[in-house]
């Protein structure tokens, strides 16, 4: 039926034509950065501002901070794991902006990683991974016949929520001393298939973002193979790597590699005796410790070879792994993930909600996975 051409009819499309053009308005002024700005001048405007502000005031600047153009703010990136499950493991990423987590690509060698096996029920087995050049990266983990199940690197790029391979290992680790000075990862040490002591002793060095970076170099051996009992963290500090051959409260011992003098050298004893649980060091120049038994968060002060007290929590207790990243040291233990800021004044914690039937297995800090990826 044929609309009748009417003052009213025409009143009507006048009406309608203006809703539309505000419509329009609204969209584009919502797509608008800074009023009166062009958005590449206004997103350089925006770059230096904390992303927790601008997620909480516009639509516009939300949608900005989560764009590949915007720089990335650092993120948790979580190994999890069902409680009590003997292989199944996920890759999950959560976001300290909103709050929220979200799970990350699976790459199909995960599928044959063990972390608990049948004969060795009061045993968890390692899956030892590390950060570097801004990359989460696999080396060390056992499989369901316990054999070393990478036999090369398992690399995670955030930036482009992609997995690759870094270059094959002479020996696959099943467990062994891993760490990261700048752009380099350094395996030290541990089990292969077998034990053998030149395994033991070895320590070999892979630049990340080197051109030829497809090699392992071999570096100067350990002096004996005592570094090879479980899988440790070397911690790069000051040009360093420093490592003890045993967790926890135990007897240990420790070592120190220069890398400038390519040599092994033995831990000061004060580094040593505080040594009483994970270490990380911030921005590879400040170490702390968690005394996984009483829960304390010490600094190492190099200059009289002593840790300093921190702070004592409960959540702390337990401890199993830390990583540091821009002030904040991220804590795995049997309370879940906690974050401490230990740049506030005084230093705070605060609790990382996990997702609902998962526990920590290792926690990393890394740039963001754009959304979408």
């Amino acid at each position: 039926m044929d609309i009748p051409d009417t003052p009213q009819h025409h009143s009507h499309l006048h009406l309608s034509s203006n809703n539309s053009k505000r419509r329009k308005h609204r969209q584009e002024q919502e797509h608008v950065l800074i009023a009166g700005l062009p958005d590449h001048i206004a997103q350089l405007c925006l770059s230096s501002v904390n992303p927790s502000l601008l997620f909480s005031i516009s639509h516009s600047w939300r949608r900005l901070i989560y764009s590949p153009s915007f720089p990335p703010f650092f993120s948790l990136y979580a190994i999890l794991s069902p409680p009590k499950s003997h292989s199944f493991i996920e890759f999950h990423t959560f976001d300290p902006i909103s709050h929220t987590w979200r799970i990350l690509p699976r790459h199909p060698h995960l599928r044959h990683l063990l972390l608990r096996h049948p004969s060795f029920l009061s045993r968890s087995l390692s899956v030892q991974s590390v950060s570097a050049a801004g990359r989460l990266i696999l080396l060390a983990a056992t499989t369901h016949n316990l054999s070393p199940a990478l036999p090369r690197p398992l690399i995670f790029h955030p930036l482009s929520g992609t997995w690759s391979f870094g270059p094959m290992l002479a020996t696959p680790r099943r467990w062994c001393a891993l760490g990261v000075l700048g752009p380099a990862v350094y395996v030290a040490s541990g089990i292969g298939a077998h034990f053998s002591i030149h395994v033991a002793r070895s320590l070999e060095k892979w630049d990340v973002r080197s051109p030829n970076g497809d090699v392992w170099e071999k570096k100067t051996d350990l002096k004996d193979g005592r570094f090879s009992r479980e899988a440790i963290d070397a911690v790069g500090w000051r040009q360093k790597l420093c490592m003890v051959n045993v967790k926890g409260d135990a007897a240990k011992e420790g070592a120190v590699y220069d890398v400038a003098e390519d040599a092994w050298k033995d831990m000061p004893e004060g580094m040593l005796y505080g040594w009483r649980g994970p270490v990380a060091a911030m921005e590879e120049e400040v170490m702390y410790v968690v005394d996984e038994a009483k829960g304390v968060l010490r600094r190492y002060l190099a200059e009289e070879d002593a840790w300093e007290e921190i702070l004592e929590n409960e959540r702390l207790k337990g401890a199993e792994q830390l990583a540091a990243e821009k002030g904040k040291l991220c804590v795995v233990s049997t309370s879940g993930i906690s974050v401490v800021d230990v740049a506030a004044s005084p230093p705070r914690i605060i609790p990382v909600l996990l997702p609902e039937g998962f526990e920590p297995v290792a926690v990393h800090v890394l740039p963001r996975t754009p959304v979408g990826h």
